[in-house]
Parts: structure tokens; C-alpha cells; sequence
């Protein structure tokens, strides 16, 4: 199985500096023109399946990327963002005042009562991981989802269970690409490329432009 794992094009949360977790934002503008490179790009991908978070920013673009490549999405739950309970809506720097333990720790893993608990989220990861495998074990699938979910996946099939006791250093961009694959039914995967964004080149080149850098 290849699997894609996808970002939402930007968000008016994220545009706006909020925490978001499973709040429901639409997307920007430039989460607009974003959405549009990477359903170009996704032409030059051979996908088979395209499942969605159920929050609009990501359904957004996976509709995109669905009509682009004459697939139909799926919604599913089980890829939504992290449920960041009180923290939702607020800024990191809003969030650090009211909560100071997520000066040090992440605010994931940060245990705080309210948000989704790191037991929650190992089992999310393993149902969604352990139904992928069972379905499709030499089709290309794409999960259209978010920075926090993405990162912890990629966590989980790193370290398993264990993933919470380690640093997670990935930067997962809003379009970025990761592609994982289990060549022929292996047990153990291959991380081809992570936080993939070179289909944004000609709309940074744009903004660059417009703000008279070039």
C-alpha cells in the first residue's frame, strides 16, 4: 500500500493565529489557491482512494483533489484533528498564559483535562492503520487530515505505542505530501518523503512578487 497523507490547504483559523483543533474553519483565500495547486499535482499521482476528515477545511480540499482526479471521497472521523478541548480557539500565546505547562510540553501531549487523551489518540491511529492494511494492501490511498493527526500517525507507525515518549520533529505544511509505503503486504514501512510542498513554488513566487521581493 502507498498512503498519501495530505493537509488541508490554509484555514481562516490558521490565518488568524487560532489553536483549532476539531473546530470547524473554512478555508482562506490562499487555502484556496493552495487546494488548487495540490489538486494539479494529485493528476500525476496514480491514487485509487481519497478519504476526508469530516472538517470542512480538509473535506474542502479533498473534494478538490477528488474531482481533479475523478475519485470520490470519503469522510472519516477516525482522521479529524486532534480534540484540543479548552485550548480550541485560543492563540499558543493565549494558551501558554492560561496553561503554562505547554511552555515545555506539547500541547498534544500536555494531558491538560478536556483534550484528547494520548491512550485516544494510539487507538485512533491503530484502527485507522490496521483497516488501511486490511483493504488495501497494493492500492494507492490518499488521507486528506491535519498537521497534529499527520504527525502523530507518522508517529505511531514509527514507534507504536511508545510514539508519546518521543520529540515528534515533523513540520507538516498546509498542502504538504508524505508518502508512506508497504511495498507488497510488508510489515515494515518506507517513508519516501515528508511535508512534500513543491507544487506551492509558483504561488510563493507569486506572494513573493507582490510584495516586491522579486
Amino acid at each position: 500500500m502507498k498512503l498519501y497523507l495530505i493537509r488541508h490547504g490554509e484555514s481562516v483559523g490558521n490565518l488568524e493565529g487560532k489553536i483549532q483543533g476539531s473546530m470547524d474553519f473554512p478555508l482562506s483565500d490562499l487555502g484556496k489557491k493552495q487546494v488548487d495547486l495540490i489538486s494539479a499535482y494529485c493528476k500525476e499521482i496514480k491514487l485509487d482512494y481519497i478519504y476526508s476528515s469530516d472538517l470542512s477545511r480538509a473535506h474542502e480540499t479533498a473534494k478538490k483533489i477528488g474531482a481533479a482526479t475523478n475519485l470520490e471521497v470519503e469522510t472519516w472521523d477516525k482522521i479529524r484533528e486532534v480534540y484540543l478541548g479548552p485550548l480550541q480557539g485560543l492563540t499558543r500565546d493565549e494558551i501558554k498564559e492560561k496553561y503554562p505547562i505547554t511552555i515545555k510540553k506539547s500541547i498534544i501531549t500536555s494531558g491538560i483535562t478536556g483534550t484528547e487523551s494520548e491512550k485516544e489518540l494510539t487507538e485512533r491511529c491503530r484502527v485507522v492503520l490496521e483497516q488501511l492494511k486490511q483493504a488495501y494492501s497494493n492500492e494507492s490511498v490518499a488521507l486528506v487530515s491535519h498537521g497534529g493527526f499527520i504527525s502523530i500517525l507518522l508517529m505511531y507507525i514509527m514507534a507504536g505505542d511508545n510514539w508519546p515518549s518521543f520529540h515528534r520533529p515533523f513540520v507538516i505544511g498546509n498542502t504538504s505530501v508524505t508518502l508512506i509505503e508497504w511495498p507488497n503486504g510488508e510489515e515494515q514501512p518506507y517513508l519516501h518523503y515528508t511535508n512534500r510542498t513543491a507544487h506551492l513554488d509558483s504561488l510563493e513566487a507569486e506572494q513573493h512578487a507582490k510584495k516586491g521581493i522579486l
